[in-house]
């Protein structure tokens, strides 16, 4: 359930941009997308094996930037089986009707040297909302890193339906974690 607010956001810090501005290649082995939920008073994390962002992304030119983010919710993965199964399942993510989430930002802000926020459309289960996605970027030379983590509502996407809808014993408040390497 929280997974689903969490990979989403997530996607949306990994994603690039339109034509012209600097396209980033993602190191996919070195990258990590997931999401992180309070779970019976316990922090509950989990990852996303396969995701895929195209970013087009220059610090100069943040009017052209862009980023697109598709996540494969079944392959949502943690230390914990069982829940991973539910969160997939008809009252979490229903990866067997909504089997991906998509992240789309094309509006940048510049906060400090190296701190932005990326603004953009999540949607899981079929349903969009704006989110805000705040970021650190280092690049150097060819390469940059990108930290950053976004907090959504589970429920807001509909993520824990039915006894999960309630607050305990899973939060509804869920952070979307992305640590990103990339190369242009």
């Amino acid at each position: 359930m929280k997974t689903s607010l969490a990979t989403v956001l997530l996607a949306l810090v990994a994603a690039g941009g339109p034509a012209g501005a600097a396209h980033w290649n993602v190191d996919y082995a070195k990258s990590r997308l997931g999401f992180s939920v309070q779970w019976s008073n316990e922090p509950f994390s989990a990852a996303f094996r396969h995701w895929s962002a195209e970013i087009d992304f220059d610090p100069a030119d943040l009017a052209r930037a862009e980023v697109s983010v598709m996540i494969d919710l079944a392959s949502e993965f943690s230390d914990e089986p069982d829940f991973d199964s539910g969160l997939k399942g008809a009252q979490g993510f229903q990866t067997s009707q909504f089997p991906a989430a998509r992240f789309l930002a094309t509006n940048f802000i510049r906060k400090s040297a190296a701190s932005y926020e990326a603004r953009g459309t999540l949607t899981i289960r079929g349903i969009s909302r704006e989110i805000t996605l705040p970021f650190s970027l280092a690049i150097a030379g060819r390469t940059a890193h990108m930290t950053g983590s976004a907090h959504v509502l589970r429920t807001d996407f509909g993520v824990g339906q039915g006894m999960w809808s309630s607050s305990t014993p899973v939060s509804h408040d869920v952070s979307v974690n992305i640590d990103l390497f990339a190369t242009r």
